[in-house]
């Protein structure tokens, strides 16, 4: 069990990737990590990699599915009593031409993406709620900021996780409970496979997941609403926002 001090964090999608090392990074600095995501032995594998065992829990979860969910969150309640942060890491990426694109992954983009981080953002309101300072942490990518061709699907999914964001952040603000939202660049974990292409055709600058992981803590820890990767990708949003035709040049070259 953790230390009445300690901070609570649920982190799903944690048995790779970013959410591994959130996990890692959490641990580091003496939270108590839920770890959370559909495969058990790839969550062991994170959990060994943790500092302070023994406060930790591992609770394999298809966050996609109702009854996975309502089990997440009695095995939180029944442990912890309360949560501290959730942190909705768990996403799909899939590319290609959208008109090859089928019904299946529109939906399992969406399940995973949107609907689970709004389900779960509603389901554990009550124990974000009784820790007095609930957090939850959104996991969404540059790509909801600048949709990019060909992840017409992944873009739409995280354009739509940064609105449900803002506008959750506004109803929850003033219930006690914060939201972030975070909008990693290109990442170098197994999902960047996805980009492989685009990566090679735009000489795409990856951060490694440790750093991403760093960078995410101390911004939520600095009760940030956003979090957005350092250097020229903040001006590119600006000027989708202000120039949007420039960007469509760009990107269609």
């Amino acid at each position: 069990m953790p230390q009445p001090e300690a901070k609570r964090v649920l982190i799903t999608g944690a048995g790779s990737g970013i959410g591994r090392h959130l996990a890692i990074e959490a641990s580091m600095r003496g939270m108590a990590v839920a770890l959370c995501g559909r495969r058990h032995e790839a969550l062991a594998a994170s959990e060994a990699l943790l500092d302070g065992g023994g406060r930790h829990l591992v609770i394999p979860t298809d966050v996609t599915r109702a009854e996975d969910r309502r089990r997440l969150v009695d095995e939180i309640g029944a442990n912890w009593g309360a949560l501290d942060i959730l942190v909705n890491n768990a996403g799909v990426v899939h590319g290609g031409p959208h008109e090859s694109t089928g019904d299946a992954t529109f939906e399992a983009t969406f399940a995973t993406n949107v609907t689970a981080p709004m389900a779960l953002a509603r389901d554990f309101f009550p124990l974000l709620s009784a820790s007095g300072h609930g957090r939850i942490v959104n996991i969404g990518s540059m790509f909801g900021d600048i949709a990019y061709p060909s992840f017409a699907a992944y873009s739409a999914s995280k354009s739509a996780l940064k609105g449900f964001s803002s506008a959750l952040r506004r109803e929850y603000g003033k219930r006690g409970v914060a939201v972030t939202y975070v909008a990693p660049r290109a990442t170098q974990t197994d999902a960047a496979s996805a980009f492989a292409d685009l990566i090679r055709s735009s000489g795409m600058r990856l951060d490694s997941p440790d750093v991403v992981a760093r960078r995410i803590w101390r911004d939520v820890e600095r009760g940030k609403d956003s979090v957005y990767p350092p250097g020229v990708e903040r001006l590119y949003v600006l000027i989708e926002r202000l120039y949007p035709r420039l960007i469509d040049r760009a990107l269609a070259n």
